[in-house]
């Protein structure tokens, strides 16, 4: 006899974007914290109604950016004044002027490295493998269906209670989804 598979969470689906937002509101307001919404487009008001705070990202992406000038500064000073000077016609062996287009430019790259270092980390991606991508009705998350899925590491996780939840809501379809 094989045991019995994990189960990883309760699937629910709906049919409008007002009843699952709804549906994140109730689930927000009860304290559930392991959760998400899948859509197949963005929905104003979400994010409010998720309760979710605003993306930490762009510090991934400040803190690269204040790591592209600074290389770049210092890699012009030590080009220029210290590994291979050139003096010519009485100029300075560094400037900051000078070095700022190839510091504006390390910036922006540095930058851009940072917010995609940043959501990998924050996502915890590359995830090779998620329980809800072999489900069969989860497929229709990309075509015209609204689903949330309460995973049962969350602390307030009770299967009457959160199947009641999703039932008064609005859900026209409710499954649990196996790991």
């Amino acid at each position: 006899m094989s045991a019995p598979a994990a189960i990883y969470g309760v699937l629910a689906e709906f049919q409008t974007p007002a009843a699952v937002k709804t549906a994140a509101e109730q689930f927000r307001d009860a304290g559930y914290t392991h959760w998400d919404v899948f859509t197949p487009c963005p929905i104003h008001g979400m994010d409010d109604a998720m309760g979710l705070r605003p993306s930490r990202v762009g510090w991934f992406a400040f803190l690269g950016g204040c790591a592209g000038f600074t290389c770049g500064m210092l890699m012009i000073w030590f080009m220029n004044a210290f590994d291979f000077p050139i003096p010519v016609g009485g100029k300075p062996l560094f400037s900051p002027l000078f070095a700022l287009p190839i510091s504006y430019e390390l910036t922006i790259l540095f930058g851009a490295f940072g917010s995609i270092i940043g959501m990998l980390l924050l996502n915890r991606l590359p995830r090779w493998h998620h329980p809800l991508l072999k489900h069969p009705r989860f497929r229709q998350a990309t075509h015209d269906r609204f689903f949330i899925v309460v995973e049962t590491r969350d602390p307030r996780y009770a299967d009457p209670l959160t199947r009641r939840i999703l039932e008064s809501s609005g859900s026209t379809h409710i499954e649990l989804v196996e790991e």
